[in-house]
């Protein structure tokens, strides 16, 4: 069902629906389906009103959730020969940097398998 036609209160084809429903008559919309070879008149209403006011910039800030703080990223540099070093630093969830020719882990990971000293500047 397509609809082809959205007329405000007022506009031609309105009449009647103003008269039944007054203020409260937002649109009169006019659908057609093909199928059915009919065409059906809704109409959208407003059902209730409050007042209302918009968040002050300080009250959006308490009610949107803050991102969770990242995990620190640190470099490690692990030899080609240090393999079973390297297996349990990716089985840690490490990721090769391949430009760097690094292993990025959080540091947190890193001290728990007692690798801080394999730590290289940001520079290396």
């Amino acid at each position: 069902m397509e609809a082809r036609t959205t007329r405000r209160p007022g506009q031609k084809g309105t009449k009647r629906h103003l008269e039944r429903f007054g203020d409260r008559l937002l649109f009169v919309r006019y659908r057609y389906d093909p199928a059915g070879r009919r065409r059906v008149t809704t109409v959208e209403l407003i059902v209730d009103e409050q007042p209302w006011a918009p968040r002050t910039e300080t009250a959006l800030e308490k009610t949107t959730p803050r991102p969770p703080d990242l995990p620190e990223l640190v470099a490690l540099r692990i030899e080609r020969h240090e393999s079973a070093i390297r297996a349990k630093v990716k089985a840690a969830g490490a990721k090769w940097d391949a430009v760097r020719r690094v292993w990025i882990l959080p540091l947190r990971r890193a001290r728990a398998l007692g690798l801080q000293e394999r730590i290289v500047s940001a520079g290396s």
